[in-house]
């Protein structure tokens, strides 16, 4: 499974960037207004940082102008996987910039239909959102569940890349269910090393070493 790291602060990512846990980087406008960074300039930087997609919004509405923003933001570099919302204007773009050979995610997904229709646009990648749904009282890992096996059933390359994960919870289960990717803010992803028994465990080896009044060094 690859890990995309959903934030646009420059120095998360290369803390977990040190530890191979980075596959690519994904941000949105709200993220963009959290760094508080020009969006050419943090995203330039970011792909520069990582050898996976970074994947850069665009923010028009009309398919037109979402596809003069996507050439625009993926000239910045060579991994800038153009992000469109998943909207009738929004596929219209996906097909157009996927036909140029740009990589594309198809960003808020709720539904499985909509998850054909991207994959039928040509996109790279698909963003169901976990964390929204459970919101709204459905459960988000039934839409990964049902993407994998329309996907599966027909052999799309479009990799489903699990987003609004908030819980360790999601991260395994997008992985258990068998999605390409997860992109999950740093703090999920540190959490996810995290064990009750291993700081237990832990705590009694250093109770029994201090006993032994050995060193190692």
């Amino acid at each position: 499974m690859k890990f995309f790291v959903d934030t646009a602060e420059t120095d998360q990512i290369a803390e977990l960037n040190e530890l191979g846990m980075v596959d690519g980087v994904t941000t949105n406008p709200s993220l963009i207004l959290k760094s508080g960074r020009d969006i050419l300039e943090v995203t330039k930087e970011i792909a520069g940082m990582v050898d996976g997609p970074v994947s850069a919004e665009v923010v028009a509405l009309k398919a037109d102008e979402m596809i003069a923003e996507g050439r625009k933001l993926a000239q910045i570099a060579d991994n800038i996987a153009v992000k469109v919302p998943l909207t009738w204007d929004g596929l219209k773009a996906c097909k157009v910039l996927s036909g140029e050979g740009n990589m594309v995610n198809v960003t808020l997904c709720f539904s499985a239909n909509q998850a054909l229709l991207a994959a039928k646009a040509g996109a790279t990648f698909i963003s169901p959102f976990i964390g929204r749904l459970d919101d709204i009282n459905l459960d988000g890992m039934d839409l990964i569940a049902d993407i994998r096996q329309i996907y599966d059933n027909y052999g799309f390359e479009t990799q489903i890349l699990a987003a609004s994960i908030r819980t360790v919870n999601h991260a395994f289960q997008s992985a258990q269910i068998g999605a390409d990717v997860m992109t999950a803010p740093p703090a999920v992803i540190k959490a996810m090393a995290n064990h009750i028994l291993t700081d237990k465990g832990l705590e009694a080896f250093m109770a029994d070493w201090e006993k032994t009044g050995q060193k190692i060094l």
